[in-house]
């Protein structure tokens, strides 16, 4: 049985800001020049990256957003929970795993808030997943949520908001 140790030894993984552990595996030499993208993005965009991305039981990846969508892809382990909350307040689940209801793919659209958690809290629990973003992520486009104004912005989500935000 492989470990998350494992996998983030194998994959020569790094801590994320957010959370979870990552390696990035793409990232396209072309680009999109900043003037033929949209007013969000401060500039020219690579067309696509992709990393591996690793959450334990009990460590969540806080709420964040990113200009690009976000196309996360299910791999190994124990099913993920990608909680995202809409800019108009809309709360949305994806469910990523094997069983029933759970999806190996699913897709978090720009400008969404999301955050994520293994849905065993175990601590030798895993996932293994892969997230591909279109236009490439830059970290100019992340913006990890401060507690306070989240929770001023959907006041219904606060208890959500409240566990899966670092302050």
């Amino acid at each position: 049985m492989r470990t998350a140790q494992y996998w983030i030894d194998q994959l020569n993984m790094q801590a994320h800001p957010e959370g979870g552990w990552f390696a990035e595996t793409y990232r396209s030499p072309e680009t999109v020049a900043g003037p033929a993208l949209p007013a969000r993005y401060a500039g020219g965009r690579s067309f696509a990256t992709a990393i591996y991305f690793l959450l334990t039981g009990g460590v969540f990846s806080a709420f964040h957003r990113i200009a690009s969508d976000e196309l996360w892809h299910f791999y190994e382990g124990r099913p993920v929970r990608v909680h995202v909350i809409a800019p108009d307040g809309a709360y949305r689940l994806l469910a990523l795993g094997p069983g029933p209801g759970q999806h190996y793919q699913a897709v978090v659209p720009a400008g969404h808030w999301f955050a994520s958690e293994v849905a065993d809290p175990a601590p030798a629990a895993y996932a293994l997943v892969g997230c591909t973003v279109a236009p490439g992520f830059d970290f100019a486009d992340f913006e990890l949520a401060a507690r306070p104004q989240l929770t001023a912005a959907f006041p219904r989500h606060a208890a959500l908001i409240g566990r899966l935000t670092r302050g």
